[in-house]
């Protein structure tokens, strides 16, 4: 089975690895903080910047979830729409920016870079906006020498979405004044120590390496252990990730190698390219891989998304649809490119423990 996360039990803690992540961050971040959560993240970068009764600009392609830290500071979360290529709608953008607009969001998607930033920062200066380079799928990805997630006034990065964690988010402050401005609350920084969580993500991810091929007992342990930013109310999911990162998050990352997960997921993202060619039926997102980006996953427009999820299923491969939009955005008249993307792409997993021979082995039970 090809999971759609990597495997602490794949990866060793004693193996000596040639970097770490925050060596990797001191170079490309001149300030930035560590979380458990990348909404927490958020929260805590527009606090100081913003008044209740203001508004932050999303992309309409965006998780449910994502508003939860608007709404608790009393800021409407506003959606514009965007485009097939998931660049912003510029157009619609410009006419829902007012005065009362504190921050615009972009979102680099699958760890790709934003479509027209540049326009979109041009913009935000423009009209007095802040504006947040949401990396949280793309940790490791570097755009023409810049990490991103930090070319915005602030940004944030998800750390769990790239590593066998069970939480971790960097909040990244890109502008001297929004860094002097910054106030960290209690959830900023690494726990102090060990807790429950961490031992029952542990247990989790021994249980399902151990039972990964019977899905059925699989499937029983994650329900029991519980899952992390799964399905559910958002309010709730969001709650619950209000944690420090986790000392088990800290001690992972210290010794990642950002180049080897960076080359092993560009490896998988290149197999997946090659194999997926010639079907007339699926498109990938991005026609290529530009140099120093890391790949969250392997995103592909299928016509037929369900016969490909079942497909995949029955090859091995763990993949998902992806967002769950919000209320607004799934009955709104200007977001149909948006609505059409959730239902139609597909993410197939490339992360560093998948070998690629699995996914070549997968990619035969396709054509079959």
């Amino acid at each position: 089975m090809i999971g759609e996360s990597p495997s602490l039990v794949a990866w060793s803690l004693s193996e000596p690895r040639p970097a770490d992540l925050r060596s990797f961050l001191d170079v490309h971040a001149d300030a930035y903080e560590c979380y458990g959560s990348g909404k927490v993240a958020l929260r805590d970068g527009l606090a100081p910047l913003s008044e209740p009764g203001e508004n932050v600009l999303l992309p309409a392609y965006l998780p449910d979830a994502v508003a939860e830290p608007l709404a608790e500071l009393g800021l409407e979360a506003r959606y514009y729409a965007i485009e097939p290529d998931l660049s912003p709608d510029l157009a619609d953008l410009e006419s829902r920016v007012d005065e009362g607009t504190v921050a615009v969001l972009t979102v680099d998607y699958f760890g790709f870079p934003t479509p027209d930033f540049e326009a979109v920062a041009a913009l935000a200066d423009e009209r007095g906006c802040y504006h947040v380079d949401d990396n949280a799928h793309g940790a490791l990805s570097v755009h023409d020498g810049t990490l991103l997630g930090t070319r915005g006034h602030l940004g944030i990065a998800s750390l769990r979405k790239l590593f066998p964690v069970p939480d971790g988010a960097v909040l990244y402050l890109g502008d001297d004044g929004v860094a002097d401005r910054y106030e960290p609350t209690a959830l900023a920084g690494v726990a102090d120590g060990v807790d429950a969580g961490d031992c029952r993500f542990v247990l989790k991810s021994l249980a399902a390496d151990l039972l990964d091929r019977n899905a059925l007992v699989k499937e029983s342990v994650e329900s029991i252990a519980g899952r992390r930013g799964g399905a559910g109310d958002p309010g709730e999911r969001y709650e619950a990730a209000k944690t420090r990162m986790s000392r088990l998050t800290a001690r992972v990352v210290a010794d990642v190698d950002p180049s080897g997960v960076r080359a092993a997921r560009r490896t998988n993202y290149r197999v997946w390219r090659r194999l997926l060619r010639d079907r007339s039926d699926v498109e990938p997102l991005y026609e290529t891989l530009p140099e120093g980006i890391c790949p969250q996953v392997f995103p592909v427009r299928a016509e037929r998304p369900r016969r490909l999820l079942a497909a995949l299923e029955r090859g091995g491969v763990e993949a998902h649809t992806w967002p769950r939009l919000p209320a607004v955005v799934r009955g709104g008249p200007a977001y149909g490119t948006a609505r059409r993307l959730s239902r139609e792409v597909v993410a197939l997993p490339v992360h560093q423990h998948v070998e690629p021979s699995a996914i070549e082995e997968a990619g035969a039970a396709l054509r079959r």
